[in-house]
């Protein structure tokens, strides 16, 4: 099998790298290094590595023959950083995907396996489930949504088998740590390792599913591999543990010492997951316990 890979030297994409390799995939990976939040970038020197950006049709394109499974991680990844240049995440979100979706359809590849974003739901009641009305309240939920459209309708109207994948929030081995807009553990990890407080925005009871990055990658090799439905394809799925915990109870599982900072404009109050159209389609359950991780980790 071969694989492609889109932001594949970042968190979660460089973990489904790995396991792609191991799992016997010839991998190709596109990644520009334009993540802020990345302390580093992790290229597997056992893949095809390209430092491209993924709207840059005429050099990727050729990539894509012969590929078999897209996963489309790439992407401006953060609400905050999209609030403060929307232009730019409207355009590597937006038109980025619909490149890939395009490259991917000439290419004839069997699936494509698009990372989209729980933040699409916005203030509808939890729990999520994938048939609430779409409620964006900011440039990167809106720029990860329309990518979700692109790839329905390149399901629909091309004939491109697509999934999406709504990510809760993820944390787990290589999170982001830089800046205050990396993921929450992550920073928080990062504080206390210098002992510093722990910075919780707001309240601190904004509640999060927190989901890890191990699940996640089961939750990409089952999409591209299992033996599915035809309707299973242009659809939208859940990828949570249907658990929430308050950022506060987050803190507390990792330091006492904490102070609390301006809230931010533009985020949901709560998340949570309803995983069941991804466990009765894929057979995908989550396994890591977030106290578990954190507690191996301190």
């Amino acid at each position: 099998m071969k694989s492609l890979v889109t932001g594949g030297a970042g968190f979660i994409g460089s973990n489904l790298v790995d396991k792609l390799i191991e799992l016997g995939h010839e991998v190709v990976v596109i990644d520009n290094e334009s993540a802020e939040s990345n302390e580093q970038f992790y290229w597997n020197e056992k893949a095809q590595n390209y430092k491209y950006d993924i709207r840059d049709y005429e050099n990727t394109r050729p990539l894509y023959d012969g590929v078999d499974y897209v996963f489309h991680l790439a992407a401006e990844s953060r609400i905050q950083p999209a609030i403060e240049n929307p232009i730019n995440a409207i355009s590597l979100n937006s038109v980025g995907t619909c490149t890939i979706l395009q490259c991917a359809r000439e290419a004839e590849v069997k699936r494509v396996i698009y990372s989209s974003t729980s933040s699409g739901y916005g203030m509808n009641p939890y729990p999520n489930v994938e048939t609430q009305p779409d409620d964006c309240l900011n440039p990167y939920s809106v720029s990860k949504v329309n990518g979700e459209k692109l790839c329905k309708m390149y399901t629909n109207l091309f004939g491109v088998k697509t999934i999406s994948f709504r990510y809760f929030n993820i944390y787990g081995e290589r999170q982001p740590l830089r800046g205050q807009y990396a993921p929450v553990i992550g920073i928080f990890l990062r504080q206390r390792a210098a002992g510093e407080p722990l910075t919780i925005v707001g309240d601190g009871e904004q509640r999060r599913d927190f989901t890890y990055v191990g699940d996640v990658v089961t939750a990409n090799i089952l999409a591209a591999t299992k033996e599915v439905d035809e309707s299973a394809f242009g659809q939208l799925y859940n990828i949570g543990t249907g658990t929430n915990y308050s950022v506060n109870q987050v803190a507390s599982m990792i330091s006492d010492y904490t102070v609390n900072i301006p809230p931010r404009i533009g985020e949901a109050r709560t998340s949570l997951a309803d995983n069941n159209k991804m466990k009765d389609t894929f057979g995908w359950d989550p396994k890591m316990e977030l106290e578990d991780w954190i507690s191996s980790h301190l």
